[in-house]
């Protein structure tokens, strides 16, 4: 049997956006639709121009 026919499609919460990057369903970050987890944007965020403020 297919895989996709047995999961079931999610249309809300944590299971519905995954990580551009990386692919994991954790925390997510949507703004500026980036569609980066946390891990994956700390490790891309000076290239994408983004600053750390103290």
């Amino acid at each position: 049997m297919d895989k996709k026919k047995l999961e079931k499609e999610r249309k809300y919460g944590k299971g519905t956006r995954r990580c551009v990057r990386c692919g994991s369903y954790g925390p997510v970050i949507r703004r500026y639709n980036l569609y980066l987890c946390r891990q994956c944007f700390r490790e891309v965020a000076k290239q994408l121009g983004f600053k750390k403020y103290e």
